[in-house]
């Protein structure tokens, strides 16, 4: 817990992060970025397609769209949050010449992505309607 409240410092206060070990080579620090972004494009599709779920099919029982887009906004805020913790910890692991943080992070974002979208094809395919 200690840690994780380190980091989320570090969010907002990259001059510590940049006070830590040696300076990775650029590469290495704009891969990092590179990956961030990529979290956070996913990031956005998901809370897009929370809206686009909720806006789209208004014909879908209430409850099961409200579910179905609470859990992709979900998904997306968490995301987003993770983008940046993973990049913290990463830019710190390759300042002090550790290996990078592994995470189980991807694999449960795939199985709750799996999970809505199983349900959005049973409820689309029974045709649910409200």
């Amino acid at each position: 817990m200690i840690e994780l409240v380190r980091n989320v410092r570090m969010w907002f206060a990259p001059e510590r992060i940049r006070a830590e070990g040696d300076t990775p080579d650029y590469r290495f620090s704009l891969a990092n970025e590179r990956t961030f972004l990529a979290w956070l494009r996913t990031a956005l599709a998901l809370i897009g397609g929370g809206f686009a779920v909720d806006q789209f099919l208004p014909d879908l029982r209430w409850g099961w769209r409200l579910g179905l887009a609470l859990a992709l906004l979900a998904a997306g805020v968490l995301c987003s949050l993770r983008a940046v913790n993973h990049w913290v910890r990463c830019e710190r692991a390759m300042r002090q010449g550790e290996d990078l943080p592994g995470s189980r992070f991807p694999a449960v974002l795939s199985l709750v992505v799996a999970f809505v979208a199983v349900v959005m094809v049973v409820v689309v395919l029974l045709g649910w309607e409200g």
